[in-house]
């Protein structure tokens, strides 16, 4: 029992869920407190409260009322005359219910004009065809006398779908926003963020890695006055990103493009955000073609581990920097812990333990010529038939230059040499890498003295 509660303490402070809701929209916390109260680690009743408190500010009304339901299962649902605490909390919802249908029905009949437009067969293909929104509200005006109004009825009837959890509705009407609207609109930006989180909450993948796309070039070549404003939305757009490139089959090979290797992207993780080495690891740790980043990033997370340290990074520190292989594998089993326990990480669990130990296993190898299976097995956390079965599978697939001595129960290592070719690239890449670094170093005072964000959309 007291390992167990050790445990929950450890995951717990290992949990990211609080730093990274501040740069989420309320939508996206609710799959990560859903999670969370899958696994166990919070007690429930305070999950609940936090989920109705979220729920609050938004119009899902329906699921306010079940969550408040789990929450005071003894009560009964209140009638109209009752004051006491909780059921006076029932009774606003029920009251806001009404108000919610109200206004749906009102911007439902105010957009009726609106979508009837839309579903004209000549009208989608010129949506299609025409690249600029003002020809294509020219032709709407010509041909179906569409109002410049209409385009903010459009906005905040598709903002309301969003907050009632209506996300493919939200989706569809913000599109339509997005190509009527001049990218200098009051509610351009809002119209991103808002489609980006509904293809998100609806898991569309291929469209969200759009949005997202489409979101940072809007980002990156803002005209913001103030660069505090664009930190702030870099910010936030690298953890909307996490949804996409953990589950987008080519997000594991873009999230180190990224976050690595955009200046202005890593400036932003290491200036506000330095938790989201976390992901950038894991993404490297998972990603088999990518060895060669290894060493840029083993750089940065040494720069960062007085800001930011968890059994992720500290795992390849203790690899590669320390050298030390009891660390290492002692930071894998809780690397373990931390995965199974993380929204966006839980699927890479295999995967993850799978690469992290044949990176020990490599950099083993790299300082012994000849190894002892038995003494391998104990740094891999394996039995030593796993081990020598694990080694066999690793020669068979040309990825490691070794032979077997079974009657000794060693490993005798073959010679690898590094073509002048690869060491001329990784130079290179050294060189812009420190650059980079020095660039950032110098811009790093910036954003730190105000780091409060208010949600990009709405």
């Amino acid at each position: 029992h007291q390992h167990n509660r050790h445990t929950q303490v450890k995951m717990a402070e290992w949990d990211l869920t609080s730093r990274m809701g501040q740069y989420l929209d309320r939508h996206l916390v609710f799959p990560l407190l859903e999670f969370l109260s899958v696994k166990g680690i919070y007690d429930e009743h305070e999950l609940l409260k936090g989920k109705l408190d979220l729920l609050s500010n938004t119009n899902m009304v329906d699921f306010a009322m079940d969550v408040w339901k789990s929450l005071y299962p003894d009560q009964d649902v209140p009638d109209i005359q009752s004051q006491q605490r909780p059921l006076g909390m029932y009774l606003g919802l029920v009251q806001k219910r009404q108000e919610v249908v109200g206004q749906l029905k009102f911007l439902q009949a105010e957009c009726e004009p609106i979508v009837k437009i839309f579903e004209d067969p000549e009208v989608a293909r010129q949506i299609q065809s025409t690249r600029d929104g003002r020809q294509l509200f020219d032709y709407l005006a010509r041909n179906h006398g569409f109002e410049s109004k209409m385009v903010d009825t459009l906005y905040d009837y598709a903002k309301f779908q969003y907050e009632c959890g209506n996300y493919s509705g939200a989706a569809e009407y913000l599109y339509f926003h997005r190509v009527l609207v001049p990218s200098d609109d009051k509610n351009a930006m809002n119209s991103l963020w808002g489609k980006l989180a509904s293809e998100i909450l609806m898991q569309n993948w291929d469209p969200a890695m759009e949005d997202l796309n489409r979101l940072k070039d809007v980002i990156d070549g803002s005209t913001f006055t103030n660069q505090l404003q664009v930190l702030q939305q870099r910010t936030w757009l690298i953890h909307w990103s996490l949804f996409v490139f953990f589950n987008h089959p080519k997000g594991r090979d873009m999230i180190i493009d990224l976050f690595l290797y955009q200046p202005s992207y890593l400036n932003a993780i290491q200036t506000m955000c330095p938790h989201i080495l976390r992901y950038l690891t894991t993404a490297v740790i998972c990603n088999k073609r990518r060895r060669t980043v290894l060493k840029d990033l083993v750089k940065v997370i040494q720069q960062e581990s007085y800001t930011y340290q968890d059994p992720i990074t500290e795992f390849l520190e203790c690899l590669y920097v320390n050298f030390d292989f009891d660390g290492a594998q002692k930071k894998l089993r809780e690397c373990e812990t931390v995965l199974v326990n993380d929204f966006f990480l839980v699927a890479c669990l295999d995967e993850f333990i799978e690469n992290a130990r044949l990176f020990i296993f490599e950099t083993f190898c790299r300082i012994h010529q000849c190894i002892s299976i038995s003494m391998l097995a104990e740094k891999l956390n394996m039995t030593p038939d796993e081990a020598e079965r694990w080694i066999v599978n690793l020669i068979r697939n040309a990825r490691l230059d070794a032979k077997i001595d079974s009657k000794l129960g060693h490993v005798v290592m073959g010679t690898q040499a590094v073509s002048p070719y690869q060491q001329v690239i990784e130079k290179t890449k050294g060189l812009a890498f420190r650059s980079q670094m020095l660039l950032h170093n110098l811009d790093k005072r910036k954003g730190k003295d105000d780091q409060d964000s208010v949600s990009p959309f709405f």
